[in-house]
């Protein structure tokens, strides 16, 4: 067999299936630790952007920081991470929650931006409160920008959190790691492939979620 229908066989194999080491365990860890990172980021970096967005103010320097964050290699500040906090999921999901920050960012102020000027300015002219004209005008009409920041983030960071295994015994990045250290080829082949159907999942999911927060507009009858 080629070595891509090995892959194949090994994921099949009930053998690998169950278990603390069970294929089914280490996407349900790695799906977790995508989930908290995209979330833990976005505590922070969309209301920043939303604000940022609605006044226009202070968007230059913290574009420069994230992007300054964005520069730092993912790698590099798990090390350094890791290093400080040792074994454990801590540095890396910290490295992840870094990972995921500027798209959240620009997708949430560049939501905010598209957002269509006229109907803001008529919104403001109602009498409507900077709060309102935010939650009720702007998020809703730039909604799938930012979500497709999110999406964004969301794919970052599951790709790259095969890493976590690095200082962790956590997800699909364990049979990576331990097939390259074994030089089991099949198995590090059969773990890119699981991280990209999972990535291919959710970018579907985010795709469709996308779809739907756009805004739609009805056409009055004549």
């Amino acid at each position: 067999m080629t070595l891509f229908g090995d892959a194949l066989a090994w994921i099949t194999d009930g053998a690998h299936w169950g278990g603390a080491g069970g294929i089914d365990h280490r996407i349900l860890q790695h799906l977790l630790v995508t989930f908290a990172a995209v979330a833990l980021a976005a505590l922070l970096a969309l209301p920043l952007g939303l604000l940022i967005g609605h006044t226009g103010r202070g968007r230059l320097v913290v574009v420069a920081l994230a992007g300054a964050v964005r520069a730092v290699p993912t790698l590099g500040l798990l090390t350094l991470l890791g290093l400080a906090l040792g074994i454990g999921i801590e540095a890396p999901l910290l490295a992840l929650v870094a990972l995921a920050f500027p798209s959240l960012l620009a997708g949430a102020y560049a939501g905010i931006e598209a957002a269509d000027r006229g109907a803001v300015d008529a919104a403001r002219a109602l009498g409507m409160s900077e709060w309102q004209l935010l939650t009720r005008v702007e998020v809703p009409l730039g909604a799938d920008v930012i979500v497709g920041g999110i999406r964004a983030a969301t794919l970052q960071v599951v790709a790259t959190a095969t890493l976590a295994a690095y200082i962790s015994d956590t997800g699909l990045g364990r049979y990576l790691f331990a097939g390259l250290k074994s030089r089991d080829y099949v198995q590090m082949l059969a773990g890119a492939l699981l991280v990209a159907a999972l990535a291919l999942l959710l970018d579907l999911t985010m795709a469709a979620l996308q779809r739907a927060s756009r805004p739609t507009t009805r056409k009055v009858p004549a």
